[in-house]
């Protein structure tokens, strides 16, 4: 039996309470900034800590996974049960680069407890949230009396997200039969708020892209040629203004084809959410909520699809004037995906769209940075559905739902290993992630512990797989 008592759980971590956070801060306090070249002994150094860590939390297998860049850490735990679930746990250990003159009030990688909150780079973004898992899985086995976690439990923890996970695709393609599973779990995530607790549920793909347009073979006269002649930076602001129609919708031909539109329920659950969009509005440093009609601002950053103008320019950029037609000019656009997109046929659509929209006598190349896929978990799958209730247990409250708007590794996961992926994490946006004196609640880390100890046995009882 693998039910796990609220109780005993609770009890197994006060127990052990201080020497887990001990160890996490030993873990922080090694720089293991992946951006740096020269952090990148510090790198490594931070993932055999981890894979240390996890053998003596009872890891059978705990490996170091070569990369052309910094390593991955690889653990696996069997159940010994083959009709349990196979449940694979992503997160990363490199962090941010962080220095005191940013702004933080301490040394970044000295970790500091203040009326209990504990700061450091990493603490919330990711290696909090990686290590809840370690007394998690031990709190699991204690209140059960098991010796193996109820399900066949894997993680896979990246040392090069915070550098936009260059070589986690070819990993994961190299180890996929290593890394086989039907689901996977990121901890690499954060809730609404401390006294909402909530299961994300979706992440939007990404892919964006530069357009170079070309006219005169150098800069010319206004005067003598303006008028007569295609300009680049004309043309380059109608595509610009051209990306969305009146109604604040993509006007790229195909570009909505496929999508997964939201249902009554999931607008019903981002409704009970408590925002205040003045207080939002105030964090986006903006003074207008502005977006495609007939979506709210929730439903817009979560499950819409977007078009975004990230960069415009050409011609002559100095102080004063300079009467010329400039010879060249560059857009930069970014779209954000969601469920049903695919990024190959979006690219085609904005490649047609922008060989239609130019006149003769402009020459234009577009390149395509790479694309990463959207993801999104039905509300009744039966995984999401133990992660809510292991939640549940651990805050004693509803839990609510949300989706993120941002774009992450989690979809490579997808693609390759072809299974759900949910998403696990305890953090709140006032941890500062990437900004001066991030933090981790350290209430807030023991309802992440508590959660992976319920969590275990509620997927095994619940989710029997083929």
């Amino acid at each position: 039996m693998s039910t796990t008592s609220d109780s005993a759980v609770r009890a197994y971590i006060d127990v052990h309470r201080e020497e887990f956070l001990d160890d996490l801060a030993a873990w922080l306090r090694i720089p293991s900034v992946s951006a740096d070249p020269e952090r990148a002994a510090d790198v490594r150094r931070s993932a055999e800590w981890l894979a240390e860590r996890l053998t003596a939390t009872g890891f059978p297998t705990a490996e170091i996974w070569e990369t052309d860049g910094a390593p991955a850490v690889f653990a696996e735990w069997p159940s010994g049960d083959p009709s349990a679930p196979t449940v694979l746990v992503y997160g990363h250990h490199d962090v941010q680069p962080a220095a005191r003159e940013d702004g933080w009030h301490t040394d970044p990688f000295e970790p500091q407890t203040v009326d209990g909150k504990l700061y450091a780079r990493g603490a919330a973004d990711d290696k909090g949230q990686v290590f809840f898992h370690t007394l998690g899985v031990r709190a699991h086995l204690a209140a059960t009396g098991r010796t193996a976690p109820a399900v066949n439990l894997k993680l896979l923890i990246e040392g090069e997200e915070e550098s936009g996970s260059p070589n986690f695709p070819a990993l994961i393609a190299k180890h996929a039969d290593r890394l086989a599973c039907d689901t996977v779990i990121v901890s690499d995530t954060g809730m609404w708020s401390k006294d909402t607790p909530t299961v994300c549920t979706g992440m939007r793909g990404l892919t964006d892209c530069q357009i170079d347009l070309y006219g005169p073979g150098q800069d010319i006269h206004s005067g003598s040629f303006g008028g007569a002649v295609p300009n680049p930076a004309t043309e380059a602001a109608r595509l610009a203004a051209a990306l969305h129609d009146e109604d604040r919708r993509v006007a790229v031909p195909g570009f909505y084809d496929g999508i997964v539109e939201l249902t009554d329920r999931e607008r019903e659950l981002f409704a009970e959410l408590p925002f205040d969009e003045a207080e939002w509005l105030r964090t986006a440093h903006s003074h207008a909520a502005l977006g495609e009609t007939g979506h709210s601002t929730l439903e817009r950053i979560w499950a819409r699809p977007t078009a975004e103008v990230n960069g415009i320019g050409g011609g002559y950029q100095g102080p004063g004037g300079k009467t010329i037609v400039p010879s060249s000019a560059q857009v930069k656009l970014s779209f954000r995906l969601v469920a049903g997109q695919d990024a190959a046929a979006v690219q085609q659509s904005v490649r047609d769209w922008v060989a239609a929209r130019l006149p003769d006598g402009i020459r234009h190349e577009i390149t395509f940075w790479g694309a990463t896929r959207p993801c999104l978990t039905p509300l009744d799958h039966p995984a999401l559905q133990s992660v809510v209730r292991a939640m549940g247990r651990a805050f004693d409250q509803k839990i609510r739902f949300t989706r993120e708007g941002g774009s992450g590794p989690a979809a490579d996961l997808q693609d390759v290993l072809g299974v759900p992926v949910l998403f696990l994490g305890i953090s709140v946006p006032s941890d500062g992630w990437h900004a001066p004196n991030e933090k981790v609640e350290l209430d807030l880390l023991t309802k992440g512990v508590e959660t992976a100890a319920h969590l275990w046995g509620d997927l095994a009882e619940n989710w029997r797989v083929a």
